[in-house]
């Protein structure tokens, strides 16, 4: 995997986190979801080193090889806000003062955190299955529930979803090698089956409930908005659009001047099903955000 890319473990705000980067370039900043660890990204970041970037793929805190910290009555320490800190401190211990950020299922919860939080310091965001946390909360309803109940499930803390999960790690997260690659999922199982990596990603989804929806409905009642361009992207194979019809339009009060994006043909893991098709989406929305400051 991630030829020609060098692991570090770089300090972050709070959380030392694992990190792959190479190339060079304009920086981007990838950052998976739940329970991927960044080796989601390895048939992407190759890609776009070789048109001509730095990129830079974290596990955030919580997943995979980085820091768990430990937590509080109300996750804080698993906030967006929190993982965007981190992600902009490492950004910065690698020289990179600006930079596009790309973001997956709860990674686009984070970069959409660090673009709301540190507008100086994003040059474009990308989107990929998902809308604010604020807002899916607010939509919630029962079509809702029922599809996304993980959200309800992970998020317990009287009856804790850990003892369940680490019961039998491989029947409740499912994935394979011939999806992943075989690198990537032995990095992907070592992560499952680590009982404080479970715990970990349990508390990205406490903190969703609760610290994550309070900073969002701010920025929504102070009007708030991503000062960057704004590309979203889902996959056909999920059901954002299911969900919400117009997928962009959700983002439309949250989002400047510059707001695009459309389906991508893949299942919900794109920078797996889909990463040829997904680096032509992402070069071509920076491409058309240069006069703006992307990458």
């Amino acid at each position: 995997m991630f030829d020609g890319f060098e692991v570090a473990r770089c300090e972050g705000d709070g959380a030392h986190l694992r990190v792959r980067h190479g190339g060079s370039g304009p920086p981007v900043l990838l950052l998976h979801g739940h329970p991927r660890t960044h080796a989601t990204w390895h048939r992407v970041a190759p890609l776009l080193a070789a048109a001509g970037h730095t990129v830079v793929c974290p596990d955030l805190r919580g997943y995979g090889a980085s820091d768990k910290p430990p937590t509080d009555e109300r996750h804080t320490p698993y906030s967006k806000r929190a993982m965007a800190g981190d992600c902009l401190a490492v950004m910065r211990r690698l020289g990179h003062d600006r930079f596009a950020v790309v973001g997956h299922d709860r990674g686009a919860y984070v970069a959409t955190r660090l673009a709301l939080d540190h507008p100086e310091s994003v040059s474009a965001l990308t989107v990929m299955d998902a809308i604010p946390i604020g807002e899916a909360l607010r939509r919630c309803d029962a079509t809702f529930a029922a599809s996304w109940w993980h959200w309800f499930f992970l998020g317990q803390t009287e009856k804790p979803a850990e003892r369940l999960i680490n019961a039998d790690p491989d029947a409740w997260y499912l994935g394979s090698a011939e999806q992943m690659g075989a690198e990537a999922y032995e990095d992907y199982r070592r992560a499952i089956h680590d009982p404080a990596t479970v715990h970990g990603m349990c508390e990205d989804y406490r903190a969703g409930l609760g610290v994550d929806r309070e900073h969002d409905e701010a920025d929504r009642q102070a009007g708030r908005r991503i000062a960057c361009p704004l590309q979203v992207l889902w996959a056909t194979g999920d059901d954002m659009a299911d969900l919400y019809g117009d997928v962009p339009g959700v983002w439309r009060d949250w989002a400047g001047d510059r707001l695009e994006g459309g389906p991508i043909e893949s299942g919900h893991h794109i920078a797996e099903d889909a990463p040829e098709a997904l680096v032509g989406a992402l070069r071509a929305f920076w491409r058309s955000s240069a006069p703006h400051g992307a990458p």
